[in-house]
C-alpha cells in the first residue's frame, strides 16, 4: 500500500528516530534478549535472533550493545517478556495493529487503551482488524542498491512476491515462511539489506483526509513512544496533497 509507506516516511522525516535513538536501541535490545532466550544464543542457529541482530545492525547499534542483549538472556534475573498483539481503529476508522513485548500484561493493556482513547481511536478485540492485513516478510534496501528494474529482477530471482520502489528506497515483500531463504538470496544479488523483518502488510486500505491523517500520526507517535511497543502497522491511504500538507505541518 503506497500510502501507508509514504505515511511512515513522513514520520521518519520529522526526525522521530533521531530524537529517540536510545529508545529505539532499547526496543531492539529487548527483541534480541527475547529471541536469544526463546532459542539458541547463536544467531546462526536461531532465525528470530538472526533477524533481530541484523535489524539492530541496520540501525547502527554498537556490537557491544548487541552482545550485551544476547548475554542478558542467560542471566537469572532477566525479565520474562511475552508477545502480545493489540488491534483497534484510529481516527477516520483506520485499522491499527500494535505488537508489544511486555513483562506486565495489565500495565501494557492499560497504556495502549489510554493512548487509543486520547487520540480519538478505539481498542478492539483480537481479530477485529487483522483480517485486513497479511503476515509477510519485509526486506528493505537503500536507493543505492540499484534502480527499480535491477531490484525487481533480483526480487523475482530470489522468490519474492512484490516490490515497491521510490526515491526513498526499495521495499521487497515475500511469504512470511520464506524470509530467511529470500533474504539470503537477495544478499547474494544486491548485498546486505537495510532491514529484514516480519510485518503486517495491509491488503485493503482506509482513506482519510489531512486532518484525520494528522490525528492518526499523533496516535502512532504516542504508541511508538511506549516502552512496551515494538511495532505499529496501519492500513491508511491518503492523497499526495494531504500527505504533503501533513509533512509541511
Amino acid at each position: 500500500m503506497a500510502g501507508h509507506s509514504q505515511f511512515k516516511n513522513i514520520m521518519h522525516r520529522k526526525g522521530r528516530q533521531d530524537a529517540a535513538r536510545s529508545k529505539l536501541f532499547s526496543k531492539l535490545s529487548k527483541e534480541i534478549t527475547v529471541a536469544a532466550k526463546m532459542g539458541m544464543p547463536d544467531p546462526d542457529m536461531n532465525p528470530r535472533l538472526r533477524l533481530a541482530v541484523n535489524n539492530a545492525r541496520s540501525q547502527s547499534m554498537p556490537k557491544d550493545n548487541i552482545q550485551r542483549a544476547i548475554n542478558k538472556a542467560s542471566m537469572s534475573d532477566a525479565e520474562n517478556y511475552e508477545d502480545i498483539r493489540y488491534e483497534g481503529y484510529g481516527p477516520g476508522g483506520v485499522a491499527v495493529i500494535v505488537e508489544a513485548l511486555t513483562d506486565n500484561r495489565n500495565r501494557t493493556a492499560s497504556n495502549i487503551r489510554t493512548i487509543f482513547g486520547k487520540s480519538g481511536g478505539t481498542l478492539g478485540e483480537t481479530g477485529s482488524v487483522s483480517f485486513m492485513f497479511e503476515r509477510v516478510g519485509e526486506i528493505t534496501y537503500p536507493v543505492e542498491a540499484g534502480d527499480a528494474d535491477t531490484v525487481m529482477e533480483a526480487a523475482i530471482e530470489a522468490g519474492a512476491d512484490d516490490v515497491e520502489s521510490s526515491k526513498d528506497g526499495h521495499i521487497i515483500y515475500c511469504a512470511f515462511e520464506q524470509i530467511g531463504e529470500v533474504s539470503k538470496a537477495l544478499e547474494a544479488l544486491l548485498g546486505e539489506a537495510g532491514s529484514v523483518k516480519p510485518m503486517f502488510k495491509p491488503v485493503s486500505g482506509t482513506t482519510v483526509d489531512a486532518d484525520k491523517g494528522a490525528s492518526l500520526m499523533r496516535l502512532l507517535a504516542a504508541l511508538e513512544d511506549d516502552d512496551d511497543v515494538q511495532n505499529v502497522y496501519t492500513n491508511v491511504e491518503m492523497s499526495d496533497e494531504d500527505m504533503a500538507q501533513i509533512a509541511e505541518g
